[in-house]
C-alpha cells in the first residue's frame, strides 16, 4: 500500500508538472510539445535512472570482474570472489571497491537510455515490416525478432559511448600503486588522445560489437519472452490483474542477464585485454605476453583470443565469471525493474490540444 501511495502522489506531482508547463506554454503563444516527444523524454530518463541504479548496486563486483580479467598470471592478487573483495578493502578501502563507478555511470546513464529507446524504436520498426510482409495486422513479435531489435540497440548504444568504456575499463584497473595515475574521466580521455590517438579509443570495439549480438540481443529476446509466456499462461499463479509481480519481473530479468552473459562472456574478456594495449604502465598491472612485466601486444581479436588461450589455457576466456555472475543476476533485474517502474510514474498522459 504504501509503494502504491507513493506512486500515486509521484503521478499527481507529475501531472501538476506537466499542467503548469502547458498553462506556461499557453500564455507565451507557444504550441505544447507533442506526447510523442514527451514519450521519447521518458524512455530516456528511464533508460538512464535504470542503468545508473543498477550499475552502482553492483560496482565492487564489477571492479573485481574486470581486475580478473586482465591481472598478470605471474603475479596473481586477486584469487576469487570473496578474497579479491576482502583485499581491495584491505588495501584500498571503501573508495577502491567503486573505484570507476563514476566514469561507469557518466558511461552508462547516455548508454542505457540510447539502448531502451533504440530497442522500443527498433521493435516498433520491426513489427510493422513484419506485419506488412505477413499480411497479419496482429502479428507479434517473434523471439528471433527481439533478438535483431535488441542486438541492434546494443550496437547502437555500445558504439555512441565506447570511449568511455574503454577509459573506465584502465580507471578500474589501476590501483595506488600503480605507476601513472589516471585522475578521472576527463584525464584519461585526453591522456590516451595526447599519448595513443583517437583510434585507441577505439580499442576492443569489434569483440564488443560482435558480443553485443548474443549479449544484449538475449537479453531483450529471453526477457520479453518469458513475460509474454507467463502472462499467456496464468495457470502459473504469476499474473495478477493481467500484469506480472516486480518479483516475477526481476526473476525474467535475472534469467534474460545469465544467459546473455555466459555465451558472450570470452568476448568481453578480449575486449579488456584489447584496451589495455598502449598503456605504457599496464603491464605491471595487468597480463602481458605469458611473462612477467612483458608488453601488452595484441594485434586483433584474433590475435588476442590466441595468446590468451596459448599462455593461460581456455579457462582465461571465463577469469571472472563467477562475480560477473553473481553481479549480473541483480544488476539485469534492476536495470529492467527500475525501467519500467520510471516509466510508470512518468507515464501520466496529458491529451494536448492544438
Amino acid at each position: 500500500m504504501a509503494s502504491e501511495d507513493v506512486k500515486t502522489s509521484e503521478s499527481a506531482v507529475s501531472t501538476i508538472v506537466n499542467l503548469a508547463e502547458e498553462a506556461k506554454l499557453a500564455r507565451e503563444g507557444v504550441k505544447a510539445p507533442s506526447y510523442a516527444i514527451l514519450s521519447i523524454c521518458k524512455s530516456l530518463v528511464a533508460g538512464g535512472v535504470a542503468g545508473g541504479l543498477s550499475r552502482t548496486a553492483v560496482a565492487p563486483l564489477e571492479r573485481l570482474k574486470i581486475l580478473l580479467q586482465v591481472q598478470n598470471p605471474h603475479s596473481i592478487k586477486y584469487n576469487g570472489t570473496v578474497q579479491g573483495l576482502k583485499y581491495i578493502w584491505r588495501t584500498e578501502g571503501f573508495r577502491g571497491l567503486f573505484k570507476g563507478n563514476g566514469t561507469n555511470c557518466a558511461r552508462i546513464v547516455p548508454n542505457s537510455a540510447v539502448k531502451f529507446f533504440s530497442y522500443e524504436q527498433a521493435s516498433k520498426g520491426i513489427l510493422h515490416l513484419y506485419q506488412q510482409q505477413t499480411g497479419n495486422e496482429d502479428a507479434q513479435l517473434t523471439p528471433l525478432l527481439r533478438l535483431g531489435a535488441g542486438a541492434c540497440a546494443g550496437i547502437i548504444a555500445m558504439s555512441a559511448t565506447y570511449p568511455m568504456d574503454m577509459v573506465r575499463g584502465r580507471l578500474t584497473v589501476q590501483t595506488e600503486n600503480s605507476p601513472y595515475q589516471y585522475r578521472g574521466m576527463f584525464h584519461a580521455l585526453s591522456t590516451v588522445l595526447r599519448q595513443e590517438g583517437p583510434r585507441a579509443l577505439y580499442k576492443g570495439w569489434l569483440p564488443s560489437v560482435i558480443g553485443v549480438v548474443p549479449y544484449v540481443g538475449l537479453n531483450f529476446a529471453v526477457y520479453e519472452s518469458l513475460k509474454d509466456w507467463l502472462i499467456k499462461n496464468p495457470q502459473f499463479g504469476f499474473v495478477e490483474d493481467s500484469e506480472l509481480s516486480v518479483t516475477t519481473r526481476l526473476a525474467c530479468g535475472a534469467a534474460a542477464g545469465t544467459v546473455g552473459q555466459t555465451v558472450a562472456y570470452p568476448l568481453d574478456v578480449i575486449r579488456r585485454r584489447m584496451q589495455m594495449v598502449g598503456w605504457k604502465d599496464a603491464a605491471s598491472v595487468v597480463t602481458g605476453d605469458g611473462r612477467n612485466k612483458a608488453p601488452l601486444e595484441y594485434t586483433g581479436m584474433i590475435d588476442a583470443f590466441r595468446k590468451t588461450v596459448r599462455h593461460e589455457g581456455f579457462g582465461a576466456l571465463y577469469k571472472g565469471l563467477v562475480p560477473n555472475s553473481v553481479k549480473v543476476v541483480p544488476s539485469i533485474a534492476i536495470a529492467f525493474v527500475t525501467y519500467e517502474v520510471v516509466k510508470d510514474i512518468l507515464g501520466v498522459e496529458i491529451r494536448i490540444s492544438d
